[in-house]
């Protein structure tokens, strides 16, 4: 059971901007404290196995300069690799490039976890839905790790499916969204732009 109003308070979201040589970026960051080591979290991001237990199934060679592929989700290469502190890699979905920086930071006996994805302006996912467009899907990624380290349990697809088409579950979606239109809003986007786009991206999660 997950506990909406406490899992969406135990994040933090940001939106940025970065320039890259091809041009102006937009930053995602999310991060989440978990009551785990950094060596444990590290293996629960790193290993197949663990993985698949959190998230979904993993393919390919995670290892840098490796490739792999999410089933039914993103794929890419890895592209740096610093065993248990970070790495980064491509994302690639849906015919579109773009680039993820994980960061694990010991704090005490936690480990902050700190996801940074970032896109180019001109993609058209975010201009129809802004930061939620990736947020959403983070947010419902950092919450799986959260439950495997508090409790173990492994990721069972059925029920997952099951637990985001319930009134639960559309909560959690809804309220994640409404978080990024704050950190959006809070960059300095228009809060009337960053509404439409939360609002779309609330109808595409949840069917409204």
């Amino acid at each position: 059971m997950i506990e909406v109003s406490e899992q969406i308070s135990a994040v933090r979201r940001e939106v940025g901007s970065r320039t890259l040589e091809a041009g102006e970026a937009q930053v995602v960051t999310i991060s989440q404290s978990y009551d785990a080591t950094v060596e444990d979290v590290w293996d629960a991001c790193t290993n197949p196995e663990r993985i698949l237990r959190w998230l979904m199934p993993v393919s390919g060679e995670l290892r840098l300069g490796g490739r792999y592929q999410l089933e039914g989700n993103a794929g890419g290469t890895i592209e740096t690799c610093d065993p248990p502190r970070a790495f980064s890699a491509t994302w690639e979905y849906g015919g579109a490039m773009s680039w993820i920086e994980v960061t694990l930071a010991g704090q005490g006996d936690r480990t902050r976890v700190t996801i940074e994805h970032i896109a180019h302006v001109e993609d058209e996912r975010w201009q129809q839905y802004g930061p939620g467009a990736v947020g959403v899907g983070w947010d419902m990624m950092v919450m799986g790790l959260a439950r495997h380290l508090a409790t173990g349990a492994a990721n069972d697809p059925a029920a997952a499916a099951a637990w985001m088409a319930s009134p639960e579950g559309v909560e959690f979606m809804t309220r994640s969204s409404d978080a990024w239109c704050v950190a959006h809003v809070a960059s300095g986007e228009d809060a009337a732009t960053a509404r439409e786009r939360a609002d779309r991206t609330i109808a595409a999660y949840t069917g409204a």
